[in-house]
């Protein structure tokens, strides 16, 4: 199911598990683009990718703040307009959609474990309660579009040296954070203006 989260941006909607009784163990990973890798859309990336939670491997680029402010994303929430954090460009696909990830010491409700102490969700009313927080962004990155292989492409992809593979850990979603805006060329958010 997909709900409007603003005008132009949908929330991201994937098979999550309704709840953690019912939710298969995942596979967590973090995949770092080699310097050969020529699809301009992960060159010099880190994916956060994560089996159980779609047919075929997903994730999210972790490393890549685009020049959206999060405050565009919800006009309505007045005391967001004084923060500096971006959205983050989470992949290719469906680059109107909204995900999140979230650091937490117990599971919130409507959100799915992918590494310990860090969920991942799509809830409306999830990030609204985080956003309301005294420090809203702490712990917390919100991501347009996800990155998506079809059966077997990502497997080919490793084989053919495309990828590292590194153990996914919270600190390499969180820390350091980048302060260029990724990608420098057109956003998607520009797009709509022109």
């Amino acid at each position: 199911m997909i709900r409007p989260l603003c005008a132009s941006l949908l929330l991201f909607a994937m098979s999550w598990p309704a709840s953690a009784d019912d939710a298969k163990p995942l596979t967590t990973i973090l995949l770092v683009a080699k310097a050969e890798l020529r699809d301009p859309n992960f060159r010099d990336s880190v994916v956060l990718v994560m089996n159980n939670i779609a047919p075929a491997p997903a994730g999210i680029i972790v490393n890549r703040p685009t020049s959206i402010a999060v405050s565009r994303l919800f006009p309505d929430l007045e005391r967001l307009a004084q923060l500096h954090d971006k959205v983050y460009f989470g992949g290719p696909v469906e680059i109107e959609t909204v995900s999140f990830l979230v650091r937490a010491d117990s599971a919130p409700e409507n959100a799915t474990e992918v590494v310990h102490g860090v969920y991942i969700s799509t809830n409306r009313e999830l990030l609204r309660k985080l956003l309301g927080r005294d420090k809203p962004m702490e712990g917390l990155r919100i991501f347009i579009g996800y990155s998506g292989w079809a059966p077997g492409q990502l497997e080919a992809e490793i084989a053919r040296s495309d990828w590292t593979l590194a153990p996914a850990e919270a600190s390499a979603i969180f820390d350091g954070k980048s302060e260029r805006p990724w990608p420098e060329r057109q956003t998607p958010d520009d797009a709509h203006r022109t």
